[in-house]
């Protein structure tokens, strides 16, 4: 092993005992968020959608009078429906949860699943904060991106540690697949190099992508690389405290809904954020664009409904184009189901790769110590 091999080696093991809990926790519930959108879909699916009626829908502002008739404690934060036939009206109520509404006769027909969402919402807190919260949510913030980059730098070094010095066959073969009969040390090798070949790259992708969701200067580094003026930071703006009035249905709420929808007539869905006092900010899915998670936002004015601006996804910088790839190819869903699958793997695979690795530290960690003592048979 050359002098350059061994000392990246040895990064590379420390690396991995300093970060691989932090790594372990957000692979096995990267893993598990792999399918959160369907999961809570799937929970739902007996309120997102009814049987398609021969009567005319309802309009935005008569399903909301229903809802708040229905519930008239209720205090919504954002009304949405899809371009699809029999979606119901979906009503966030914040931290209350959600409710959707027939589109024909404003009915509730039903809440969002609290379980489902409670666990997803778990998940997401071990997978972003390891589980803190409060005060301490910053110093989860920081044991995770610290544990990413750690991440990142194990998926590139681990490839070249990897990477065989003699490319021919009989070399390259013990370390791309799984090899039967073996045990101890010589199995948790062979699995990490196996492990290790097949989703270093897909590792590398995600981490990447998650180094600019966790940090500033990634993300600054977009604006810069792309030749974009980097955003001024935002202040850390607090979220409004929760409203004590009673909710009022927005004015001239129906002739913003159908502004919203001549604004782009292949919209797939429109999401309006509440309540809507001097401006109306629509959020629209268009439907044309590559990136299928790409969104437009429409700001009208309320008492006009004339528009004040229109943001279209297509237009924006190619930072803040970029920024929201990467956000969605870090959980695999720009790839669709397809990308959902490779992150799954791989997110398993990460978890094992921890394993595997911690395994065959510690062996060898005990062999170290036995030929110290000069006592006992190395730990196979």
């Amino acid at each position: 092993m050359t002098t350059f091999r061994q000392v990246l080696f040895w990064l590379h093991l420390a690396a991995g005992l300093i970060a691989g809990v932090a790594i372990f926790i957000m692979c096995v519930t990267g893993a598990l968020l792999a399918f959160e959108r369907q999961t809570i879909e799937w929970a739902e699916r007996d309120v997102r959608y009814v049987a398609v009626g021969s009567a005319p829908k309802l309009s935005s502002a008569e399903v909301l009078t229903e809802v708040l008739e229905a519930r008239p404690e209720a205090k919504p934060a954002s009304i949405s429906i899809k371009n699809e036939p029999g979606a119901t009206w979906e009503i966030s109520l914040g931290r209350e949860g959600m409710v959707f509404a027939d589109p024909y006769t404003g009915g509730i027909t039903g809440e969002g699943n609290k379980k489902v969402r409670g666990v997803m919402s778990s998940l997401r807190e071990w997978h972003r904060y390891v589980a803190l919260s409060g005060d301490q949510r910053p110093i989860g913030k920081a044991i995770t991106g610290a544990g990413n980059l750690l991440f990142l730098f194990l998926a590139m070094s681990g490839i070249y540690i990897w990477f065989p010095r003699n490319l021919v066959w009989k070399a390259i073969q013990p370390v791309i697949w799984f090899r039967r009969g073996q045990h101890g040390k010589a199995r948790n090798f062979n699995w990490h190099n196996t492990i290790g070949f097949w989703t270093s790259l897909f590792l590398i992708i995600f981490t990447l992508t998650a180094t600019v969701i966790s940090y500033q200067w990634a993300s600054n580094l977009l604006y810069t690389i792309t030749g974009n003026e980097v955003p001024l930071p935002q202040g850390g703006q607090q979220q409004p405290s929760p409203r004590e009035e009673a909710f009022d249905i927005p004015q001239n709420l129906n002739a913003s809904w159908e502004r919203a929808e001549q604004q782009s007539p292949t919209w797939r869905s429109i999401s309006l954020r509440l309540p809507a006092s001097e401006s109306s900010v629509f959020t629209i899915d268009e439907g044309i664009y590559w990136n299928i998670f790409g969104r437009s936002t429409l700001t009208l004015d309320t008492a006009t409904a004339e528009i004040r601006k229109w943001d279209p996804y297509g237009e924006r910088n190619a930072a803040v184009q970029l920024r929201s790839w990467f956000r969605f190819t870090h959980t695999g869903e720009t790839g669709g189901i397809p990308g959902q699958i490779i992150g799954f793997i791989a997110c398993l695979g990460g978890a094992f790769l921890v394993w595997t690795g911690f395994s065959l530290a510690f062996r060898r960690f005990g062999n170290w110590l036995n030929r110290r003592r000069g006592v006992g048979e190395p730990v196979s």
